[in-house]
């Protein structure tokens, strides 16, 4: 593609981080006329309460759902509507010219499939009708977009000047856990009636017709406050299925479900690694204490298969305003990546000990959020408050913290989410412009395509409150040429379509097998697998698609019974894995409802 007009030129690979290549995202200088904005877009059945602190409305879909194409913004082809909505009416919801709603954190989110118990801001909003990849100008493709604007502010990168001071500053110093044995004892009643996954007195595999997947086991949740209480973690080892609940880790029989290890932790878990090590190690924050200014600065290393705790340490704050109030964590091969609101501090993942600090650099740019897995992502705001306010996004060395490639983002677009590390895509977003875009980066940092595609996608995107949560989103997948992202289901069943990431051209789509939602979990080889959701008199399924060849039809691996599609089609905001020919879904959210138990996890098998 050619640069759009009144656009600085694109840098080469490996510029210095005080000179970055540039993303050039925006609209074209003239928008076409007659397009109308997206529909509103649809928030999830019966929300969850939002998190304790959180804002006092809850959010609107936006930043981070698919259900708008892509968060990357990205100047070119769709560009805004010169009319208040799709059919000349203005939209129904959304921060952005929507007026029936406030905004992401006004109102509750109305019922809608993609969203967990209260969608967050973070993913792509329907794009108007009339075909926006046929862009009069040789731009890059950015979508209107529908999400509020309070959840920009805090997705988008604005820096908040959050306070809050436990009294000790000190340096972090990691050290063996004085307490390392995990109890053996199993966690309140786990649903199954006998805590050791060996009955099923709800009756959750009654009916199973031939071929049909049973309910392995089921967990109910712990007791949360009435405020609620995060419980996002699920890791899958060989072994051992593990979940993050409020202040607990509670580790079970992948087969049977019988309890193997339970840790309970001092205060609230408030950041975990969404992956594990290669040993099967991960890292979780707890909170230093239980008031509203407690930090989010104890770290704890847990063995997965034995629930053994390793070492500890206490995150440091940063400089003025760079709090440890809220952080953020990812792993990168033997790196830990401890995120805070304007800084990162890199440890070694076996031993904990401190390797290096992301800070300040350049003119004014603060690192803001991480994203980790084969690489390790740096997103920075720039300028703030400035005529020159910007995101930069860099490739740093785990090891060393050495900035490999730094891409600044044009002004008024905002890094969003990360869809993949490897290949890079990324979701971006322009509250002003109203638009998305999703962007694919080379190896060397320099963009590689950006999506061309006319619709509304739609993966399920967790909250991004005190930081992006660039990891937050299930229901998208990419390899190394193809991204892979779920439609919008309207009226009928949606659709999974395959997007090249050396074009951004959609190459082929496929629909769902029933009325229902279907979303792209993992490639598995050369298929993709994606989870097929329940309704409400059957069971959801586990299908297997084609990447390859012309023939692109779903394949059922697991078809789960309709005894349990009740409860399976009750985990509103999730967790999903498929993993040695076993489905795992959990909560991400626990309500704090006290009127009846909480669900927190179900396994399905063969």
């Amino acid at each position: 593609m050619t640069q759009p007009p009144n656009e600085p030129p694109k840098g080469g690979s490996g510029a210095p981080h005080d000179q970055p290549t540039q993303i050039a995202f925006g609209a074209p200088q003239d928008p076409r006329q007659g397009a109308t904005p997206p529909p509103p877009a649809q928030p999830p059945q019966a929300p969850p309460a939002p998190p304790a602190g959180g804002p006092p409305q809850a959010p609107q879909p936006g930043y981070g759902y698919p259900q708008q194409p892509g968060p990357y913004a990205q100047p070119g082809p769709y560009t805004p509507p010169q009319q208040p909505g799709p059919y000349g009416q203005p939209p129904q919801t959304g921060p952005y010219g929507q007026p029936q709603q406030p905004g992401p954190y006004g109102q509750p989110p109305q019922p809608g499939h993609g969203y967990p118990q209260a969608q967050f801001p973070g993913g792509p909003v329907p794009p108007p009708p009339g075909g926006g990849s046929r862009n009069p100008f040789k731009g890059r493709p950015a979508v209107i977009i529908g999400a509020a604007v309070a959840a920009l502010l805090v997705v988008g990168g604005t820096v908040l000047a959050v306070s809050g001071d436990d009294g000790d500053d000190k340096k972090p110093v990691a050290k063996k856990s004085q307490d390392d044995k995990p109890t053996q004892s199993a966690p309140v009643n786990e649903g199954d009636g006998s805590g050791d996954g060996g009955e099923d007195p709800d009756n959750l595999n009654e009916g199973r017709q031939d071929g049909d997947s049973k309910v392995l086991w089921y967990k109910e949740a712990p007791d949360a406050p009435g405020s609620g209480a995060d419980a996002r973690g699920m890791w899958i080892t060989d072994k051992s299925a593990v979940k993050a609940a409020y202040k607990q880790l509670f580790a079970y029989g992948v087969g049977d479900g019988k309890p193997a290890w339970e840790i309970t932790f001092p205060q609230k878990i408030c950041a975990a690694t969404p992956q594990k090590t290669s040993d099967d190690k991960i890292v979780v924050a707890y909170k230093s204490g239980a008031s509203d200014s407690a930090k989010c600065n104890q770290l704890q290393q847990v063995d997965l298969t034995t629930g053994k705790k390793g070492w500890t340490g206490k995150v440091a704050d940063g400089g003025l305003f760079d709090s440890a109030l809220s952080v953020e964590l990812t792993l990168s091969g033997d790196t830990l990546m401890v995120g805070r609101s304007q800084s990162g501090t890199a440890y070694d993942v076996s031993s904990g000990k401190k390797l290096w600090d992301k800070e300040k650099y350049g003119t004014a740019c603060f690192p803001t959020a991480f994203a980790g897995g084969s690489k390790l992502i740096s997103v920075s705001s720039c300028g703030a408050s400035t005529s020159n306010q910007h995101d930069e996004v860099q490739e740093l060395d785990p090891a060393t913290g050495k900035v490999r490639w730094t891409q600044k983002v044009t002004k008024g677009w905002q890094v969003a989410r990360t869809y993949s590390v490897e290949p890079v895509v990324l979701y971006l977003t322009n509250k002003d412009k109203k638009q998305w875009n999703i962007s694919t980066l080379k190896n060397n940092g320099t963009i590689r395509s950006q999506v061309d595609v006319d619709e509304s996608f739609a993966p399920e995107c967790g909250w991004a409150i005190l930081n992006r949560d660039l990891q937050g989103c299930t229901g998208v997948a990419a390899d190394a040429n193809t991204l892979y992202l779920p439609t919008e289901a309207k009226s009928g069943p949606n659709e999974i379509v395959a997007i090249s990431l050396e074009s951004g051209k959609e190459k082929w789509r496929v629909k769902s097998p029933t009325d229902q939602t279907m979303l792209p979990l993992k490639l598995d080889g050369g298929d993709l697998v994606a989870y097929v959701e329940p309704s409400y008199d059957a069971g959801g399924r586990i299908v297997s698609v084609p990447t390859g060849g012309s023939s692109h039809k779903t394949t059922v691996l697991l078809q789960n019974p309709q005894g349990a599609a009740d409860v399976e089609n009750g985990f509103y905001s999730k967790a999903l894995d498929y993993v040695d020919g076993r489905f795992y879904l959990s909560t991400t959210r626990l309500t704090g409802n006290d009127e009846s138990k909480e669900k927190l996890m179900l396994a399905y098998g063969k």
